[in-house]
């Protein structure tokens, strides 16, 4: 069953802040993030902003901006946050986006395949990930969770990379 390899993640609790009508600091949404896609890994989506800088208004009544449906990159002048859970074994995709991505290892190893080179990365490991030609392989018997923050970047002019509409983990 598909959802069987999904079992042993923990879910992901998602607390988002933000001011009431009268300016007091205070948690907007306090639940399980469930947003979400794909089938090698489960990547959940956590948040997206559309511009630079981000909406912050005052207000109770805000967008989830984890609730939306997007691509793997953000939005143009945009950012997307996401934690993909990686199961052991699971098929690595070549994909490269116009993006700046900052990533945080959370649980287990995971390795970061390229051109002509691999990283391997573990827990509390952070990656500066700038545009490159990349595919994310769990070759450990373990589960892997690492977390993702895509910001738009000035495009390169090299390659297919996959824009903000496309479907891929």
């Amino acid at each position: 069953m598909a959802n069987e390899k999904w079992k042993d993640f923990p879910p992901i609790r998602r607390v988002v802040t933000g001011h009431d009508n009268n300016n007091v600091a205070k948690v907007l949404i306090d639940q399980p993030a469930t947003n979400h896609k794909g089938t090698e890994g489960r990547s959940t989506l956590m948040w997206v902003t559309d511009n630079n800088p981000a909406d912050i208004g005052v207000g109770e009544n805000v967008e989830d901006m984890g609730a939306r449906i997007v691509g793997t990159a953000p939005p143009k002048n945009g950012t997307r946050f996401c934690v993909i859970d990686f199961p052991p074994g699971g098929k690595p995709h070549m994909h490269r986006t116009e993006t700046v991505d900052y990533v945080i290892v959370i649980d287990g190893e995971i390795e970061m395949d390229m051109d002509d080179s691999t990283v391997k990365l573990k827990a509390g490991d952070i990656l500066i990930q700038r545009g490159t030609n990349h595919a994310w392989a769990n070759r450990s018997n373990k589960r892997a969770r690492v977390a993702f923050v895509l910001v738009d970047g000035t495009p390169l002019g090299i390659g297919q990379p996959v824009l903000g509409t496309a479907s891929a983990s």
